[in-house]
């Protein structure tokens, strides 16, 4: 492979694709890896007045602050190695109650029912609106990808948009943190709570649906605990809930305060110790580590790779930057039959479209729409399990939709040209007003990157150029020669490029990355 290629691979995985200036800056791939280590670092949260829900009478519903993990964090999370003794659990006491009540679905007359739908749905719209902006046009392109990962890893759907844009922003906090600051979060995050039935977690009924995906979809995996384990689990995870302003609650009364035994380990256990027992599993960390392989590198998992990552993973106390330096940055990552070899989700499709070409779209409702339709809805997956992945994308109608989304957005872009007279323009010695194409979606394509990109290259290697840096896998020479025949079609150098580029983000090798 070469460097370009590498690059660009890079850039697919650990984030949304590469933009022409990405390749023009001519970074070695370990200078591109450092800088998206460095660029993640950084944490906003995504966060609006609009994004949030307000009931029919006016109650809000409004996110608190994330508390502060570092402080409440239980040594025995902390240090996965060895059980300290806990902080009180005092100190996990509910907030202050502020507010209104929230408005039960049941109170409501079919007229605020109504009016509920449209402004739940209106608030997840601007939500999913604004994180695909991130993926598309952030510069935390590692924390937004990772987000995406854990966004399905940690799968959770309710109808309250604070509670999972809460969840959202506690995923995209610890995204590139210590997995095991992200697990205690995320277990105590009201959506999940709610999601996984564990208000109704009582030492007189235990319910055990918590417990039982926290070790088989989230740490563990199916065969590494017993039915015993889920049930002493679940009176560890008793008293755990949340009040009607998103806080976290410990209901010491209803919690189950008699001795327990699990994975080996007995005493009074609390979910706290529970957490950290399993992280002191050897098999927890080959679990992170085989599902974040299949989403970044290969479907298919290979243990040759894992278990080395696996045992630094444990060693660094769950440091999930590290592993994605270490990922990354082996020499098998960029292995031919690791390039070019994943079938891109809908998010990271439509995201890496927009990024890679600097699309800039006024009206992005109807991308959501496309994304639903292609079955992937961001705070909606289809199960506790999340999205399957992988082929599952792929059927007879999606696959005709994803071929057909390139002509269907640029039917009507806005193809910019801002360049100066040379023998690469497009329309030379025209004004910038003049060497604009105007359509009536509201979508822009400045074209000028993309020329940057090609220089001097002449116009019958121009497919073969774009094809290089749009495609992961390469090009069938059948399907080049298709593109350089309607391209030859085109009659001006503009409409050239556009045919070019429609003919290429229309092959089936643009659906894999």
């Amino acid at each position: 492979m070469t460097s370009q290629q590498q690059l660009q691979h890079l850039y697919w995985r650990a984030g949304f694709g590469p933009r022409p200036e990405d390749i023009a800056a001519g970074l070695s791939p370990a200078k591109a890896l450092r800088q998206l280590l460095r660029e993640a670092e950084k944490y906003e949260p995504i966060e609006s007045p609009a994004f949030h829900y307000a009931d029919p009478l006016g109650a809000v519903m409004a996110v608190q602050p994330a508390p502060n993990l570092a402080a409440m964090r239980p040594a025995a999370l902390a240090n996965p190695d060895g059980l300290s003794p806990l902080a009180p659990r005092s100190a996990l006491a509910p907030a202050r109650k502020l507010g209104a009540p929230v408005l039960r679905r049941r109170d409501l007359t079919p007229e605020q029912r109504k009016m509920q739908n449209e402004g739940i749905r209106d608030a997840f719209t601007k939500m999913s609106t604004a994180w695909m902006d991130r993926m598309a046009a952030g510069p935390g392109q590692l924390r937004e990808k990772m987000a995406l990962f854990w966004h399905g890893h940690f799968a959770c759907r309710t109808r309250r948009p604070d509670d999972s844009l809460q969840l959202l922003n506690t995923i995209r906090e610890h995204a590139v943190g210590r997995f095991s600051d992200l697990l205690l979060a995320v277990s105590r995050e009201p959506a999940m709570l709610q999601f996984l039935n564990n208000q109704q977690n009582r030492k007189e009924h235990p319910n055990e649906n918590f417990a039982r995906e926290v070790m088989e979809l989230f740490t563990l995996g199916r065969g590494n605990y017993s039915e015993t384990d889920v049930k002493e689990a679940a009176r560890a995870f008793t008293g755990w809930s949340y009040d009607g302003q998103n806080n976290f609650v410990f209901r010491e009364r209803q919690h189950d305060a008699g001795p327990k035994t699990f994975l080996g380990h007995s005493g009074n256990l609390g979910g706290e110790e529970v957490l950290g027992i399993i992280l002191q599993q050897p098999a927890a960390a080959t679990f992170i580590v085989t599902k974040m392989y299949r989403f970044f590198v290969n479907d298919v998992p290979n243990p040759a790779h894992i278990e080395p990552l696996a045992a630094a993973f444990r060693k660094s106390h769950y440091d999930l930057a590290d592993l994605a330096e270490r990922l990354f940055s082996a020499d098998w990552f960029y292995d031919s039959a690791n390039v070019g070899a994943r079938i891109k989700s809908p998010v990271e499709l439509i995201a890496g479209l927009r990024r890679t070409l600097n699309l800039q779209i006024e009206n992005k409702m109807p991308l959501l729409g496309y994304q639903r339709a292609l079955g992937q809805a961001l705070f909606m997956p289809p199960n506790v399990a999340g999205w399957p992945g992988g082929r599952n994308w792929i059927d007879s109608s999606s696959l005709l939709l994803r071929l057909q989304l390139p002509s269907i957005l640029f039917k009507n872009a806005e193809f910019a040209v801002r360049l100066k007279d040379d023998e690469n323009d497009i329309l030379p010695q025209t004004t910038g007003q003049q060497r604009t194409v105007r359509n009536t979606v509201g979508a822009q394509l400045p074209l000028a990157p993309l020329q940057q990109l090609l220089g001097a290259t002449p116009a019958a290697e121009r497919p073969g150029q774009l094809a290089a840096f749009l495609l992961q896998a390469t090009i069938r020479p059948e399907n080049l020669a298709l593109v350089q025949q309607t391209v030859a079609k085109a009659a001006t150098p503009e409409e050239q490029l556009r045919a070019t580029l429609i003919s290429l983000l229309s092959l089936p090798e643009y659906q894999l990355s």
